[in-house]
């Protein structure tokens, strides 16, 4: 059935149905958008993570310069990479609800400019990595190691530019399901392609990340063949010069919501770079690290339901429903909870066994297990957090959200990190606390502001925002070159 027309039945039916009945209707549509999310993201973010369990069985000193390169560099470029994308969310979300589709592809274009320039100023992270982390005080072993791996970590970088884009394009529509195939394929080739180059062929960390460089890059090349196959009619039709036209309030907007994220993302990197000052910090670092990448796994779960509710308040705001707007974000604030409370009880329950998938020792593994309390209280907010960012993103108010993450973030979680870490001698255990208190009082902000929004005010700027950067097809095709 077209999408259009069975968007249109379930308007039919929401207007006449109970409140039992309406909370059915949108969550089939949360979860058309979010399931294939969840499991891209899972599945890519896994990747990560099946590698620094492989790296973290060749030895301790790898293993903790895999996880600051890891954890610093690429949740930095990540981070603004991955920020500056959700523009492509809100612009072709908005684009999709007010029926521009063909507007869609030049945003994604748009979008690839943007990032490809941004990523390409970035690499001096990874190419100066040793001096960078001496600099900061890193131990010269970790920091001399983790230089060779960082440079590893540079082909695999470009993968987002394109993968994070098309992912938020492809879902605007309720297209990614290919995504999470794609993914889900990727992931078990990779785990087969890792085995065999660490295990079998001893080659160590080449082998290591040279299976983590092909199996992200499989994803992408996937992606493009969907999308020039002819999968996206309406909204991709060939490349245009039109990419360059009005870019740079794109670029405007890009910036915005890298800050955005990229403020959030880095928050837990800077504390794995001060949970290095501590004393035997490879034990130190490695642990913390362990517990970030199962929240961060995790974490893909509840960013899954941030694109759906992007996905959902961009749509409804782009086709003028405010009332809808706000009904879904109820009905996806409530089911990312509820999914976070169940994994929050898992990791209560197997904190200690959970370690011994990275490490193989036993020291590291207790260090894990005493920060299983925290870890758990991180994940339950992992529910209520994401989606409050996502609603952001939706109605287009990244650089709102920017100022609150910079607040909360390094205005009270740091410094009540650091505090507590070394003040206190709470050493990690206060570091995290630390972190905990900056994401609460980033979610109690963005929860009061996002009561007070006027939603009738949102889908008025989400018109005219779409209005001012509209190309009509005929305007579009006087800026074409050839289609792809």
């Amino acid at each position: 059935m077209d999408n259009n027309v069975e968007e249109r039945l379930l308007t039919s039916e929401v207007e006449n149905a109970s409140l039992k009945e309406r909370v059915w209707i949108e969550s089939k549509k949360i979860w058309r958008v979010g399931f294939a999310g969840i499991i891209a993201r899972v599945t890519q973010f896994g990747i990560i993570v099946v590698t620094q369990s492989f790296i973290g069985h060749i030895n301790e000193l790898d293993l903790a310069a895999y996880a600051i390169v890891q954890t610093i560099g690429v949740r930095f470029v990540n981070g603004i990479l991955l920020g500056m994308a959700s523009a492509t969310e809100t612009l072709c979300g908005q684009a999709f609800g007010a029926g521009q589709h063909h507007m869609m592809g030049i945003y994604l274009q748009r979008s690839w400019i943007v990032d490809f320039v941004t990523a390409t100023i970035l690499l001096p992270v990874f190419i100066f990595a040793t001096p960078i982390f001496k600099l900061l005080g890193e131990e010269e072993d970790i920091a001399t190691e983790a230089g060779h791996i960082s440079l590893w970590f540079i082909p695999f970088i470009y993968n987002f530019v394109f993968g994070l884009t098309i992912q938020m394009y492809l879902q605007a529509q309720s297209k990614n399901m290919v995504i999470a195939w794609l993914s889900a394929f990727s992931f078990c080739f990779h785990v087969l392609l890792s085995w065999i180059f660490v295990s079998k062929l001893s080659l160590g960390i080449p082998g290591a990340m040279g299976a983590l460089i092909i199996s992200s890059w499989l994803v992408v090349i996937g992606e493009f063949v969907y999308i020039l196959g002819g999968w996206c009619p309406l909204s991709w039709k060939g490349f245009t010069l039109a990419a360059f036209h009005d870019i740079f309030p794109v670029v405007k907007l890009s910036i915005s919501s890298g800050i955005m994220l990229a403020l959030e993302l880095w928050y837990y990197a800077i504390l794995v770079l001060v949970a290095g000052y501590v004393t035997d910090a490879e034990v130190a670092i490695s642990a913390f690290s362990i517990c970030l990448n199962i929240n961060a796994w995790e974490f893909m779960i509840a960013l899954g339901f941030l694109g759906a509710s992007c996905v959902r308040v961009s749509n409804e705001l782009g086709s003028g429903n405010a009332e809808a707007a706000k009904f879904s974000m109820k009905v996806t604030l409530v089911t990312s909870v509820s999914i976070s409370l169940f994994f929050s009880i898992l990791c209560l329950l197997f904190g200690r066994n959970l370690a011994y998938l990275f490490t193989s020792e036993d020291e590291v593994a207790a260090e894990v297990s005493s920060l299983s309390a925290l870890l758990a209280l991180t994940i339950l907010f992992n529910g209520i957090q994401p989606v409050l960012t996502g609603i952001a993103i939706g109605a287009g108010l990244q650089t709102m959200v920017a100022y609150v993450n910079l607040f909360c973030y390094y205005v009270i979680g740091v410094p009540i990190g650091v505090l507590l870490g070394y003040v206190a001698d709470l050493k990690v255990k206060g570091i995290w606390i630390g972190l905990i208190c900056g994401v609460v009082a980033q979610t109690l902000v963005l929860g009061f502001l996002i009561l007070r929004v006027d939603w009738n005010e949102q889908v008025k700027k989400a018109s005219d925002r779409l209005n001012r950067w509209l190309l009509k097809p005929e305007e579009e095709s006087n800026h074409s070159s050839n289609s792809a």
